[in-house]
């Protein structure tokens, strides 16, 4: 989960499958660091996105839901192009022995030098930590 005003990356989880429990698991992350009541959360369609379980900790929470249009990848822009610098910095960098040792290279990738390190042009060269 992004959070778009200030690029930082709020909340993640990572498991074999795209299920609706990874996803709210990475949207509670979110709101534990956030508090995000009112806020807008932007998904694409995928099922764990429309499932009962993601959609109840949205409203309990006071957030409202969006979704992108069917075949519309420019709605999730922001998402895509994170994600590509992930596969770029992280995963595609070496073949990973256990799920655990992934994990902890992309938290790292994300806390130290996504948010930490990593200066950005819409963020008038500051970081995502910094804004």
């Amino acid at each position: 989960m992004k959070d778009v005003w200030s690029n930082r990356i709020v909340g993640y989880s990572i498991d074999d499958r795209m299920t609706a429990e990874l996803a709210c698991s990475a949207l509670r992350n979110a709101i534990g660091l956030r508090s995000p009541a009112g806020t807008i959360v932007h998904s694409d369609r995928g099922s764990q996105f429309r499932s009962r379980k993601y959609v109840n900790v949205l409203s309990r929470n006071g957030l409202h839901g969006s979704m992108g249009r069917i075949a519309a990848c420019a709605d999730n822009s922001a998402m895509e192009s994170w994600f590509a610098l992930l596969q770029r910095n992280v995963l595609d960098r070496k073949r990973w022995e256990t799920k655990a040792e992934l994990r902890l290279a992309m938290v790292h990738w994300i806390e130290r030098t996504y948010h930490r390190r990593r200066r950005q042009r819409g963020l008038d060269r500051l970081t995502p930590g910094r804004v």
